[in-house]
């Protein structure tokens, strides 16, 4: 499969400005003719409270979920577009500036990384991907995108609201204060509805409804700085969903990106079995054999013939803790705490090295996090200087997908045991707090 970005859609030119009353695509969906842009506008129009009834909204959520039109990848693009239009925008500018300061290691050229999850796997394991995120952030800009727990007990911006003493004010952090938070931090936590207004109207919908909709697909998709990710890992609840987020996220222009679940239907990289991928990756096109040079870089470049200089494929493959160097754990080993407090009991003990080496939350975490260093490119140089109790010696390994997951294990590691992931956690609760009282 491949892909130029001149195909790759762009929010603002294929959400249209040209709005078609919900009526009739509703009567389209009916018919079998409903077209993905008009759904997508439909999915504005209600996040921007153009839709007041809400029967109209229920009768479309319905018939979108059984046309089964919500499980096509163009489907799930656009819409996901549609959704981000409404998000609070984020100063481009600023964006550039923070991330053009930062230092480039391997393939790793200082960008935005998030890594999130559909949630609704019904495991009730621990916050991993808010954790795994926090040590990441100790290398990576970290974007972490995520909302209070719909289906669980403890959902990322509960975990962490409920960090003592002093917990982060995750609601200062909005588009008008990320980049200052940047400025202090490597890590933000962009808490879904401090960005999106329209999700204050959907939710009391969706709860009455009491069904999923194409919204419990959209949240990975919808990270506000979405066109700033350089990178990211993509949590699913099911096997059959790998492929069709793969697919939207490469039609949105994602490169380097990994979709993740677990063999038991989790979604995580999984501690305790297998767990399936789909890898998005650019590569030079095997049909230019032109010299090597700068513009290269540039997906927008072409070949003297025309051609595209890169291509863009999904390459699926499968994982497990062998991989990263670390035994398996059952999943009733990483069981959270009762509810938000013990679990961010439990990310405090793990990010001030108070938990074994082979602890199974250690390690079901370490797996995560190495998943995001491993496919930023972070790991991929000859050589390391992370700081303070780093030996330099870089695990050349590869494994399956031609990624270096036990280098990334080694840097997760050394996240945790030289105190970096914490430091990264309090200065991110530092901003925050100093925004809110700014705000003030």
């Amino acid at each position: 499969m491949s892909l130029t970005r001149d195909q790759v859609l762009d929010d603002k030119d294929n959400v249209n400005s040209e709005y078609r009353n919900i009526d009739s695509v509703v009567e389209d969906l009916r018919s079998g003719n409903a077209q993905p842009e008009d759904i997508a506008n439909i999915i504005y129009m209600i996040l921007s409270n153009k839709v007041s009834d809400e029967a109209q909204i229920v009768s479309f959520l319905t018939l979108l979920s059984s046309s089964g039109l919500d499980r096509k990848p163009e489907v799930v693009a656009r819409c996901a577009q549609g959704m981000r239009r409404q998000a609070s925008r984020v100063d481009q500018q600023s964006l550039f500036k923070i991330v053009e300061s930062r230092r480039r290691e391997g393939s790793y050229h200082g960008g935005f990384c998030d890594l999130v999850g559909t949630g609704g796997d019904g495991h009730s394991t621990y916050n991993v991907s808010t954790t795994a995120s926090i040590i990441a952030s100790s290398l990576l800009l970290v974007s972490k995108y995520g909302n209070r727990a719909a289906s669980s007990n403890s959902g990322s911006a509960d975990l962490l609201q409920a960090i003592k003493p002093q917990p982060p004010a995750i609601n200062s952090v909005t588009a008008d204060t990320l980049p200052r938070i940047y400025e202090k931090s490597t890590y933000a936590f962009l808490f879904a509805q401090a960005f999106y207004s329209g999700l204050r109207i959907v939710a009391p919908i969706r709860k009455r409804m009491g069904t999923k909709t194409i919204f419990n697909l959209l949240g990975p998709l919808t990270n506000p700085v979405h066109e700033n990710i350089e990178a990211r890992v993509v949590g699913v609840a099911e096997t059959k969903l790998g492929s069709l987020f793969a697919e939207a996220l490469k039609i949105n222009g994602a490169r380097k990106t990994l979709v993740v679940c677990g063999q038991e239907q989790l979604d995580e990289i999984s501690c305790a079995r297998k767990t399936s991928c789909w890898r998005i990756i650019e590569r030079p096109n095997p049909a230019l054999d032109e010299p090597k040079s700068k513009e290269d870089t540039d997906l927008a470049t072409k070949g003297e013939n025309g051609q595209p200089r890169t291509l863009v494929y999904i390459e699926q493959f499968t994982i497990e803790p062998s991989d990263f160097g670390l035994q398996r754990h059952q999943l009733s080993e990483v069981s959270p705490g009762k509810n938000a407090e013990e679990n961010a009991a439990i990310l405090m003990r793990l990010l001030r090295n108070e938990l074994p080496r082979d602890d199974p939350v250690l390690e079901f975490v370490l797996l995560n996090a190495a998943a995001l260093f491993a496919i930023s490119g972070i790991c991929d140089g000859d050589s390391s200087d992370m700081g303070r109790g780093d030996s330099g010696k870089v695990i050349l390994e590869t494994g399956p997908g031609g990624l270096r997951w036990k280098e990334g294990v080694r840097r997760a590691r050394w996240a945790v045991e030289s105190g970096r992931a914490l430091a990264s956690l309090e200065a991110y609760i530092t901003a925050s707090r100093a925004m809110e009282e700014k705000v003030r």
